[in-house]
Order: C-alpha cells, then sequence, then structure tokens
C-alpha cells in the first residue's frame, strides 16, 4: 500500500485526490493547501463529495508535522513553482519521492529539484506533461521531426483563461522533442525558433497540436483532455513508479514509450523475417515450378 499526501487542491488536485481513494494499492493520508485557501480545516469529504476519507485539510505551514503524522512514501505536487520548490526541500530532506505536476518552472528551478534527488538521495519525477495521450503525441512528434526534417513545426496550445503560465510546460517539451527529432537527422535548429503559438480561453481543459507542413502536404499531430482525470490517471502512474525510486525522472521514463515501441517495431520485424520464411517453405513444397 503506497501513502500518498496531496500538496494543492485545485480543480485538478481535487481529481487527484478522488481516482487516488478509488485505488486499491494507494492510501491518500493527508492533504495540505496554501495558507489563504478557503479549504484549509475543512473536511476532504466536504470539499470533493467523497465519504470516509477521515482526512481534514491542513495548510503547507504545517508540513513537516503533517509528514511526521501521516508518514506519507509519495507528495503530489500541483499547487505553484515557488511552493513546489519550497515544499521540495522539505520532503526530501525527510526521504519522501515527489511528483511533480506544477507548470512554469524556470530552468534554475529545475536544476534545484535535481539538486535534491542528488543530496537527499530521494526520488523527484517533473510531469508536467502526466497524460499517456500527450506523451504519444510528444513521441509521434519526435519521429515526425526526424524523418521530415525539412518541413516547418509550428505548435499550438489552448488552455482555460486562468492558467498563469504562457506557454505550457507541455508545449516547451513538444518543442525539445522536434528539436531532438531534427538533432538526429543532422538538422540543427534552437529549440527557441520552433513556433508555439499559446491561447487561453474559456474552460478548455487542455489541447496541443502539432502542425507539420511541408511545400506539397500537411500532417497534424493533436491531443486533447477532455477532463482533468486524464491527468489524475497519469498521475497515479507517476506514483506506481516512483514510490521505490532514487534519482530525477519525468514522465517519459514512467511511461517508457520508446522501449514500447522499440518492442514493436523488433515484433513486426520478426513477423516479417517468420512470413518470409514461410513463402520459401511454400515455393519449395510446392509441385509447380514457379521459377
Amino acid at each position: 500500500m503506497i501513502r500518498v499526501c496531496l500538496v494543492g487542491l485545485g480543480k485538478t488536485g481535487k481529481e487527484i485526490a478522488k481516482v487516488i481513494l478509488e485505488h486499491e494499492n494507494m492510501k491518500l493520508v493527508s492533504v495540505v493547501c496554501s495558507s489563504g485557501s478557503k479549504n484549509l480545516g475543512k473536511s476532504l469529504d466536504d470539499v470533493i463529495g467523497c465519504s470516509n476519507s477521515g482526512i481534514i485539510i491542513d495548510g503547507e505551514k504545517n508540513l513537516e508535522q503533517v509528514i511526521f503524522k501521516t508518514k506519507p512514501d509519495v507528495l503530489v505536487d500541483f499547487s505553484t513553482p515557488a511552493a513546489t520548490v519550497r515544499n521540495a526541500k522539505i520532503f526530501s530532506k525527510m526521504k519522501v519521492n515527489i511528483v511533480v505536476g506544477t507548470t512554469g518552472f524556470s530552468d534554475f528551478s529545475l536544476k534545484k529539484l535535481f539538486v535534491l534527488t542528488r543530496k537527499y538521495h530521494n526520488a523527484i519525477c517533473y510531469a508536467p506533461n502526466i497524460t499517456l495521450g500527450v506523451n504519444v503525441l510528444m513521441l509521434l512528434t519526435n519521429l515526425a521531426a526526424s524523418i521530415l526534417n525539412n518541413y516547418d513545426f509550428q505548435i499550438t496550445e489552448v488552455h482555460h483563461k486562468k492558467k498563469v503560465d504562457i506557454p505550457s510546460g507541455t508545449a516547451i517539451k513538444i518543442a525539445r522533442e522536434i528539436k531532438k527529432g531534427l538533432d538526429s537527422a543532422g538538422v540543427r535548429v534552437r529549440e527557441s525558433t520552433i513556433p508555439i503559438n499559446a491561447v487561453r480561453a474559456g474552460g478548455v481543459v487542455g489541447k496541443h497540436e502539432v502542425m507539420i507542413v511541408g511545400e506539397d502536404d500537411k500532417i497534424e499531430i493533436s491531443h486533447e483532455s477532455f477532463s482533468r482525470r486524464a491527468f489524475a490517471l497519469g498521475a497515479i502512474k507517476a506514483i506506481e513508479f516512483i514510490h521505490d525510486k532514487v534519482g530525477y525522472y519525468e514522465m517519459n521514463d514512467v511511461l517508457n514509450l520508446h522501449k514500447v515501441l522499440e518492442d514493436y517495431l523488433e515484433k513486426e520485424q520478426s513477423k516479417k523475417k517468420r512470413k518470409i520464411k514461410n513463402f520459401r517453405r511454400d515455393v519449395e513444397d510446392s509441385p509447380v515450378n514457379v521459377v
């Protein structure tokens, strides 16, 4: 049973709490919100509409006491960049592994998270791109960039109007995958030259689209989350992966899609070899001279 502490109780945090409570191999042992949150001191049951969680929402000022009292194996943080870095130092010191779903970090802040894992020998999974679907999009984009390396690439991301960071962390990761694909084909570009169009409107949960345009044709790869449950299911995978690890990881380590692709290609190659072998046997056994 993996014991989980959740930090951040916004729309995504609430969905994660619900999914953890449904999960047989996990126990949500504590929930922490910001000091100014209207949920502070309330029953989690009342806030998310569940029953029998037995959790009273605590404040971030009491983090160390919460850890001592509830003894979590993994912290899931969907708060703010500043709070996440601050929280990560406390949890790392106390040997608690961390899943970070917060977006909007600077490169320097991400380096801080990496250094924490080296200093305290715990594990941190940085996962702004936490859904399975968007990770498949990134893999396909990487492949497309390596094959269609003379095409133009354009990223568009759409999120709800309250999302602060522009562009999204996932859009930046997609741009990196495009650069990696182009680099592998010998085409050198700066990541900053890959255009990202960011839209903030209405209540859109999250949509990312990559447009790949050549002189004579166009390919579009897109992913859209219809509900925040998609994020919560990704968080579950990250928790299961990180709880017994040491080191710094990202969502591609959790899902290991490159290995999935390699295994698929290997199986297809084996099928092809068997098919050719069967053709040869059929020809050799045929009473008709086919030559």
